[in-house]
């Protein structure tokens, strides 16, 4: 069994990408800055999943200012962010060249630890970013998605974890972003992991369904080392345990987090008062316990998503009939764990299977696109008759996805020309061309005219 056990705070990032849409601004996280610097956590989740494209998109933040920011008011405490292997923080494979500037401009600008993952757990769409991260000095999670289905089992994870840390990753992570994890399970799972690969283990999860709390205390009796929370206000629901939660539940143990409860206390009142500001983002199903998600396997990051994008269509109504699609379009596409872009493709599928009453009379080019094979080998077949219908006589490709891309960085520094005050600017840009250039033209106080 583990000893201490060690905390991943996830406020500033997946809890609030799951529980507020990913709106919280840097100007609510800086007053709190140095007290969750004064906390101990093992990490602080600071950057990465949707806050990259949201801080654009939405906030009209330069993401990267947001990441110095916090850095500077929080000097003590290891930075931790999520990258989405070959399609970094996007939804889409971006030449290797990009992902290797993404990370090392990441490093330079203050994450400590990256937490590598793909959609498909195909390794092919990993190793670039795990690379840049191990070259550019930092510790590098190599993380195992967690789904169900008939492909999936206790042994195909950990074929995944070791291979994982066949690529020099530092530590494992077992992630369940669906929530879906239930205790026997996540006992079996990391006990099998740690009984074979001498590495730390760090298991996210999220209460969607009620289950992570036990998860968690069956993890630690397999073995896990460090655990993701979020401070109680932005915990539970589609969010992960509460870190308070952990904290009581281990204390006076051999696994005692040896964090203060009267610091967490302090950080928690200040949240619920910006929790508050954030309510017109909120999702109907925030605090409730959805065992449904176990059928729909949703996650977290794209349920409030999924509800807002279907309230700007009239159609929040459609929610249930899109989520009890979802399984079978997920059937069709060989399995995928729901995860970005995985979860995005399927959801958006699912929708236009339910808007238009006929399943894939409409296709998204981006389900074409997956069937192409250009995300990666699905973990269970595709079946013939599925390629046919949406590829006609196309056949996929075998290749790994990025192979087929050009480099793209140069190409992106000569586009966005004197718009880019600097090199993260040229990456942002070569991420997210259209919402970059709108950012930079805003930030200047220009117009696309002008």
């Amino acid at each position: 069994m583990a000893g201490k056990i060690e905390l991943m705070e996830t406020v500033l990032r997946d809890a609030h990408q799951c529980l507020l849409a990913t709106r919280m601004r840097t100007e609510d996280m800086l007053p709190i800055a140095a007290k969750l610097d004064q906390v101990g956590y093992w990490s602080l989740e600071t950057w990465g999943g949707a806050t990259f494209d949201a801080c654009l998109r939405y906030i009209k933040e330069c993401p990267w200012e947001r990441l110095r920011k916090l850095r500077a008011a929080m000097p003590k405490t290891r930075f931790q962010m999520l990258v989405r292997g070959q399609n970094v923080v996007g939804y889409r494979n971006y030449p290797d060249d990009i992902v290797q500037a993404f990370v090392e401009r990441a490093a330079a600008n203050g994450i400590d630890v990256f937490r590598v993952f793909d959609a498909m757990n195909d390794l092919r769409n990993m190793k670039t970013a795990i690379d840049a991260g191990l070259k550019a000095g930092k510790i590098v999670e190599g993380a195992v998605c967690y789904t169900v289905s008939p492909v999936h089992s206790p042994d195909y994870f950990l074929r995944v974890a070791e291979k994982l840390a066949e690529t020099g990753v530092q530590i494992i992570c077992l992630k369940d972003m669906g929530g879906l994890l239930a205790p026997y399970a996540a006992y079996e799972i990391i006990k099998k992991i740690k009984s074979r690969i001498p590495l730390p283990l760090h298991l996210h999860s999220h209460c969607t369904a009620g289950l992570s709390p036990m998860n968690y205390m069956m993890a630690i009796e397999a073995g896990a080392d460090i655990l993701d929370t979020a401070i109680a206000p932005l915990s539970q629901g589609s969010s992960q345990p509460a870190t308070e939660q952990m904290v009581a539940a281990l204390m006076g143990t051999p696994h005692d987090t040896g964090l203060d409860l009267g610091k967490l206390g302090e950080i928690a009142e200040y949240f619920y008062q910006v929790r508050r500001k954030y309510a017109e983002f909120e999702s109907p199903v925030n605090n409730q316990i959805k065992a449904d998600v176990l059928v729909s396997q949703v996650p977290g990051g794209m349920l409030s998503n999924l509800v807002a994008q279907l309230r700007q269509q009239n159609a929040e109504d459609k929610l249930e009939a899109v989520l009890a699609e979802m399984p079978s379009v997920r059937k069709d596409l060989g399995y995928p764990p729901l995860v970005t872009p995985a979860s995005q493709i399927c959801g958006s599928q699912a929708a236009l299977n339910v808007m238009t009453g006929k399943r894939y009379s409409v296709v998204a080019q981006e389900t074409r696109n997956f069937v192409m094979g250009l995300y990666g080998e699905p973990p269970g077949p595709i079946s013939d008759e599925m390629k046919k219908k949406v590829l006609g006589k196309k056949e996929p490709i075998t290749c790994r996805p990025a192979d087929l891309l050009q480099p793209g960085m140069e190409a992106a520094r000569k586009e966005i020309g004197s718009m880019a005050a600097s090199e993260e600017d040229v990456i942002s840009y070569a991420l997210f061309p259209e919402v970059a250039k709108e950012y930079f033209l805003s930030r200047d106080g220009r117009t696309e005219r002008q």
